[in-house]
């Protein structure tokens, strides 16, 4: 179940991972942290952004964006500079990349991460392109 986030805790996860989230994502999250989006080939469970603001919500986010990177980050062939935003469920990760034209935000396009080939793989041009009715 997927549930609102302060934005304070969206920022708090920017300082964490050292930059900006895009911002049609961020209003995705403050509205539904969390959630699911599709994509060719997959479904995709987005990791929440930490909210510690109570007892539920600390262990309904406790699977964060920054921990689920950190995780992911210890992969063989995972980009670092990649940020983890979800998975299907098979070590695959859907991914925003620092954003070469201004390193202290992510770029807007949204990557499909194959574990098994640790290739990379565009799957929209932004993060509003994966909602349905955006």
């Amino acid at each position: 179940m997927s549930f609102p986030v302060d934005e304070r805790f969206i920022r708090e996860t920017e300082k964490k991972l050292g930059a900006r989230l895009p911002p049609d994502y961020v209003v995705k999250m403050v509205k539904e942290n969390g959630g699911e989006v599709e994509t060719p080939p997959d479904a995709w469970v987005l990791y929440p952004i930490f909210d510690s603001s109570d007892k539920k919500r600390l262990k309904r986010t406790c699977n964060d964006v920054v921990r689920e990177t950190e995780s992911a980050r210890q992969w063989t062939d995972f980009p670092p500079e990649a940020v983890a935003i979800g998975s299907n469920g098979t070590g695959d990760q859907l991914v925003f990349l620092r954003d070469s034209e201004s390193p202290e935000a992510l770029g807007p396009e949204v990557y499909w991460w194959d574990h098994a080939t640790g290739e990379l793989n565009e799957v929209a041009a932004t993060f509003g392109d994966l909602l349905p009715g955006e």
